[in-house]
């Protein structure tokens, strides 16, 4: 009987260490994946952006010059920087 308990107490022990490791390993996928999220996150941000850009200069090349176009949207970009610096402080 003795035996059958600490044979069982055995397995218990190695289910633990098996399922600690099981929850380490997802935690860590779980670490990874919110990474990446992030990444993509910042990554879908600079392209709205760019295509923000592109759309502001085709607005603005239908009306003249390119070189003078991207000057403008150059300026503009720099307003809206000047701005979103101030409301943040």
């Amino acid at each position: 009987m003795l035996e059958d308990i600490k044979s069982n107490i055995a397995k218990l022990v190695a289910q633990y260490e098996a399922e600690k490791q099981r929850a380490d390993t997802l935690a860590g996928k779980l670490a990874t994946s919110e990474e990446k999220c992030l990444q993509y996150k910042e990554q879908i941000a600079d392209l709205n952006q760019q295509i923000d850009n592109l759309e502001l200069l085709r607005a603005f090349q239908a009306s003249g010059d390119p070189e003078e176009a991207k000057e403008r949207i150059a300026r503009l970009i720099r307003e809206i920087d000047k701005c979103i610096k101030l409301l943040e402080n």
